[in-house]
């Protein structure tokens, strides 16, 4: 079991397996826009925790999904 409770950028790049870049992410946090960040000193990390909220908030639900939840259901 993986006990991290943060992510450096490198390790959140990983997560997203590479579709967010560490400039992107840099970029981001200039714009003040993208997952929330804890800094410390240099040290940039991401609460695992967060990101976990950041990623429910950006999930996208299809008309499909939800049909198909629907004839399960019957």
């Amino acid at each position: 079991m993986d006990d991290r409770k943060y992510l450096t950028d490198e390790e959140l790049s990983e997560r997203y397996r590479g579709s967010i870049s560490v400039g992107t992410l840099r970029n981001w946090r200039a714009m003040r826009i993208g997952p929330t960040y804890v800094k410390i000193g240099k040290a940039v990390l991401y609460p695992i925790e967060e990101l976990e909220m950041w990623d429910r908030k950006n999930t996208v639900a299809c008309r499909a999904s939800r049909r198909l939840t629907m004839d399960a259901g019957e």
